[in-house]
């Protein structure tokens, strides 16, 4: 799973530096309202509406953000009108690209995913293409600090992680999606510095594309991530940090 630890990195590295906040509160905002739809308002009774609310705390979304997230979803309003849809394709490459989208008009977002991807060297799929090669799973970002990586993959391996890997400077956990809150609290207990906790697809083998398809990708990427009802995007790519490098360069 080593190659999810540097795809999430870059991501989690874009979304730091990213200017497009408004749209990062918009996608939290949607998240939110939509878990609060479906198993209600209370995220100590819903771990999915608990977990977008961490996420946007993380991200410093204002508090009354949150809370009108939450009454929008309970109380219907623009959130009933809201569609979870997966869209499945190829990057360049033949790469495995996953779209999550939330939207409100169905064509209007199948149409601008097919023609991003069209226009960065990949294809729109049916669904089943790719979703087979990944797994739905929980994946916790620990920054490590003072030798303590031992301490902590026992910590979570203990509470129930499937999977552990040290990558840098970082401990990367993956879980069973139900298991993802038991293991959190276990090492926050052990006073782990959690960079991240999230569901996650994570591949279930890498794919290493040239320097040119590389950034051909890491383009397709931005370019989804800028669509409004985009909330995540997935591959089973691996970039190289000299590829990143001389992208972002």
């Amino acid at each position: 799973m080593s190659g999810h630890s540097k795809w999430s990195q870059i991501k989690r590295q874009k979304g730091t530096n990213d200017a497009r906040r408004g749209q990062l509160f918009t996608q939290l905002g949607r998240e939110i309202q939509i878990a609060a739809r479906e198993g209600g308002g209370d995220p100590d009774a819903n771990f999915r509406l608990r977990l977008a609310i961490q996420r946007a705390r993380e991200s410093n979304m204002p508090l009354e953000n949150v809370e009108r997230a939450i009454k929008r979803g309970t109380g219907g309003g623009d959130a009933g009108s809201l569609d979870e849809i997966t869209y499945e394709g190829y990057g360049p490459g033949g790469a495995a690209v996953i779209v999550q989208v939330m939207t409100d008009n169905r064509n209007r977002t199948v149409g601008e995913v097919r023609n991003v991807l069209s226009k960065s060297g990949g294809t729109l799929g049916e669904t089943g293409s790719v979703g087979w090669q990944f797994q739905d799973r929980g994946v916790i970002s620990v920054a490590l600090h003072d030798g303590n990586a031992e301490e902590l993959e026992l910590a979570a391996i203990d509470a129930g992680a499937i999977d552990v890997t040290v990558d840098g400077d970082n401990l990367e956990v993956y879980t069973e999606p139900q298991a993802l809150e038991a293991v959190r609290l276990a090492l926050q207990a052990h006073k782990a510095d959690i960079v991240n906790a999230e569901r996650s697809l994570v591949p279930s083998t890498t794919v290493t594309l040239d320097s040119k398809q590389a950034a051909q990708m890491l383009r397709l990427v931005d370019r989804l991530e800028e669509l409004d009802d985009v909330q995540k995007v997935y591959s089973n790519v691996e970039i190289s940090d000299e590829d990143l490098e001389a992208y972002e360069g």
